[in-house]
């Protein structure tokens, strides 16, 4: 039989799903699947878009959903941005952002993030410099960020949006729940802000990756995009039920964000007591860690032989790090005494 892989270089939750979602699949009736998920006499676009405008206070109109925030992130870009216009990108960031920028002909214009001590943060300054000179069309900002784990707190986040009026400005929130903030200012934020877009998934925190759904806080300053995404006969209403299971399912989800903070906190442990190795703090469900360049492949072969995959980087920026999705806690601590042990081996030391 082959040995089953650990993929812990995807950001996926090793966790699944809430019960309440396997729950729901069993009590499907026929009119969950024939029936089409608008509500055509409301104009209401789906019961996933009601309930989250319940929840936040935003209209329901101003809300999107999306096959998760790939499928977001693609619309926006695609409808905000072609050939010979600027797109501001987060150069230590998912490389999505730059991919989605060159399908319509974009200039990228890549913004770096700084360090201090073992976290990454936002370099205000540098954007609102490349902001003045480029005048983009787009600016993307990931908070929590991939591969880095920061987030850009509220603070900050106003100031950049004070400066960057006049352009679409969107939020990838895709890591948010793990953060412990469920951003209940997003509904102030799009109020304040009306060129905003704040995007969310339930890939991460929901463990629903397979599902693909999410969706948008979208300002009014934004009816492109709102027509751009419209679809005539709704969206995926198996999907949408799943989500509201998941959003009723608030304790499941919370204790695996504790499991997983107890498991940041060993892995920075285990990092520290390695020379050579910084384990970056991380908001989100993976730790970003910089490792001596000649320790790179043993990490990796010892890794493998334990049928577990990390994600290693090609990019300048980054070749000398590794991420690791956090997993279950018997996974984490497979992966740290892996790791220990392949550092310790006398040939590699």
């Amino acid at each position: 039989m082959d040995k089953r892989i650990v993929y812990l270089d995807r950001n996926e939750n090793q966790y699944g799903p809430a019960p309440n979602v396997f729950d729901l699949l069993s009590r499907l009736d026929k009119e969950s699947l024939c029936i089409y998920s608008k509500d055509f006499e409301r104009g209401v676009k789906s019961r996933l878009t009601e309930r989250l405008a319940r929840d936040y206070g935003v209209p329901e109109s101003q809300i999107i959903p999306g096959y998760g925030s790939e499928d977001l992130l693609k619309q926006v870009v695609h409808c905000y941005v072609g050939p010979g216009k600027a797109v501001m990108i987060p150069n230590q960031s998912w490389w999505y952002y730059k991919k989605l920028a060159g399908e319509v002909g974009g200039i990228q214009v890549e913004y770096s993030l700084r360090t201090n001590g073992s976290t990454f943060e936002y370099d205000l300054g540098h954007m609102f410099d490349l902001f003045q000179r480029h005048h983009p069309n787009v600016v993307l900002i990931g908070s929590p960020n991939n591969p880095t784990g920061n987030s850009l707190g509220r603070e900050h986040l106003e100031r950049l949006l004070e400066g960057m009026k006049g352009t679409v400005v969107v939020l990838d929130e895709a890591y948010l729940g793990f953060s412990g903030s469920k951003n209940h200012y997003a509904k102030a934020l799009i109020e304040a802000h009306p060129n905003l877009a704040i995007l969310r998934t339930f890939s991460k925190y929901y463990a629903l990756a397979g599902v693909r759904i999410g969706y948008a806080f979208v300002g009014k300053d934004l009816p492109e995009l709102v027509n751009f995404s419209a679809r005539y006969l709704g969206y995926n209403r198996l999907s949408e039920e799943i989500a509201i299971a998941a959003l009723n399912s608030e304790a499941y989800y919370e204790g695996i964000r504790q499991k997983m903070i107890e498991d940041k906190e060993m892995y920075y442990r285990g990092f520290d007591g390695l020379p050579g190795f910084t384990a970056y703090r991380s908001d989100a469900n993976f730790i970003l860690v910089e490792h001596p360049a000649r320790l790179k492949q043993a990490i990796k072969e010892s890794l493998e032989a334990r049928g577990v995959h990390v994600k290693f980087f090609n990019e300048a920026q980054f070749i000398n790090h590794m991420r690791i999705t956090l997993g279950t806690q018997e996974q984490n601590r497979l992966v740290m005494e892996t790791i220990t042990a392949a550092v310790k081996v006398p040939n590699v030391a």
